[in-house]
């Protein structure tokens, strides 16, 4: 007999009417930042949890743009799941690939045909980069959400560099050391400083008919402002620290074309050829497939993103014993009525408040609404340079670098990852090497020969 749970208030949730006589089953389907830390806070629960991953490994995000330019190996910043749970023995974790839910019989299908049942089922399967229409753009334009994303653009940029180094003609050298950076949020903002401190310290030593210091990096923001969400001196700071560092900045600029071997930008009516190999995206977030499969089985609404709507306690309407955390959810019960941003410290406490709720739930108890506390946002622009906002305080410069040093080490799961990352961060600072510059792959012949050709 499973858990009736019954739906929940706009404030409070409540308690289930029945309770099982055997361990409540919870289902996570994801290992991201907000399905990790539901099953770790249902560690010492009277509940059977299953996390389900395509993956085996949780993936610090925040990071991946450092395994894109070098700075890290895709190891510093993954951990193996079974390794991070395998001291919570009410937790298996199972490789797959859910595929479709059974509401009926409370069941996810794993793509192989396997079923798992589940009493509650936690969804955190997060998102992917949105070109808005112009998926055709990835070819030419790639994203960072996966260490095959990094890795692909990692290769791509030192690819640049080894072409341009062989490259005899002006125009075509000049082109492929060109680089052009969608979008100017954090990831965008910290991806185009790694970039300048990659071309203008880390490789100036490196190459023998080529002057690094000739690299062009653009980083093009359709609002007015790079770091929209900051406040507007801390974004006034960072536009400022970037360009000193010898980045470009377009904003209220649209990219209207992409191909391989130039971007098309648009600010007002002037247009704009940029001749370049390397184009990298970082604007716009999608929510993934389970939003669509979610919303036909549950009769869900979902916004223009992709992301669930969901109620006060993260459940989706008319089925409380589902919920959606992180950037799948589109949660919009602040107090300022606006959706939450698809952010790491939201997915954390939406997954811990969801594994509250459930053992709330099964000790008929009652839990007010999830309500996210906002600590501030952060975000590095280069060497000794970063911003950060915490509300009650802002901090630019050397010390803003610090805290957001400190913010990532301790945010990482492993302490090894801590500990890896920390003696790779302070020898890269005082020898400014990045020790991961690899070019990997089987078809590198193939990759060459795109940025070669002519």
């Amino acid at each position: 007999m499973t858990n009736v749970l019954i739906p929940p208030t706009a404030e409070t949730t409540v308690p289930p009417a029945v309770k099982s006589t055997t361990p409540h089953r919870v289902v996570i389907v994801g290992g991201g930042f907000g399905g990790l830390y539901a099953a770790q806070a249902l560690g010492r629960s009277p509940v059977e949890v299953t996390l389900i991953d395509r993956r085996n490994f949780h993936l610090f995000q925040p990071l991946l743009y450092q395994v894109a330019t070098g700075g890290l190996s895709p190891g510093d910043i993954a951990s193996p799941l079974r390794a991070v749970l395998k001291r919570q023995k009410n937790t298996k974790v199972l490789l797959g690939d859910v595929v479709d839910v059974d509401t009926e019989r409370q069941e996810v299908h794993l793509k192989r045909g396997q079923t798992v049942p589940y009493d509650s089922l936690i969804v955190a399967t997060g998102g992917a980069h949105h070109y808005f229409g112009n998926d055709h753009w990835e070819e030419f334009a790639p994203s960072i959400k996966t260490i095959e994303d990094a890795l692909e653009v990692r290769r791509r940029i030192f690819l640049a560099f080894e072409a341009a180094e062989k490259e005899t003609d002006p125009e075509k050298r000049a082109a492929l050391m060109t680089f052009v950076v969608v979008g100017g949020g954090p990831t965008g903002v910290e991806l185009a400083g790694a970039l300048a401190d990659l071309a203008y310290s880390t490789l100036k030593r490196d190459f023998r008919n080529i002057d690094t210091h000739e690299t062009k990096i653009m980083l093009v923001e359709g609002m007015d402002r790079i770091l929209p969400p900051f406040p507007p001196e801390l974004s006034a700071h960072a536009a400022a620290s970037l360009e000193k560092a010898g980045v470009e900045i377009r904003t209220q600029t649209m990219v209207t074309s992409i191909e391989r071997d130039r971007a098309v930008l648009k600010t007002g009516d002037q247009e704009d050829v940029i001749l370049t190999k390397t184009i990298l995206w970082a604007a716009g977030v999608k929510a993934s497939g389970m939003g669509k499969i979610l919303a036909d089985k549950t009769g869900a609404q979902c916004d223009r993103g992709g992301r669930v709507i969901v109620e006060p306690d993260l459940s989706i309407p008319n089925h409380p014993n589902i919920f959606v955390v992180g950037d799948l959810a589109h949660y919009a019960h602040q107090d300022d009525g606006r959706p939450l941003p698809g952010v790491a410290p939201v997915a954390m406490q939406e997954g811990k408040y969801v594994a509250q709720l459930i053992q709330a739930r099964i000790a008929d108890k009652a839990l007010p609404k999830f309500q996210y506390k906002d600590s501030g946002s952060l975000a590095v622009i280069g060497r000794n340079a970063a911003v950060v906002n915490l509300n009650w305080v802002k901090f630019t410069g050397f010390p803003a670098w610090v805290i957001w040093l400190i913010v990532h080490i301790f945010y990482l799961i492993e302490f090894d990852n801590k500990l890896v990352v920390m003696t790779q961060w302070m020898w890269g600072y005082f020898t400014r090497n990045q020790g991961s510059r690899l070019i990997t792959g089987h078809d590198v012949d193939r990759v060459e020969e795109v940025y070669t050709q002519h």
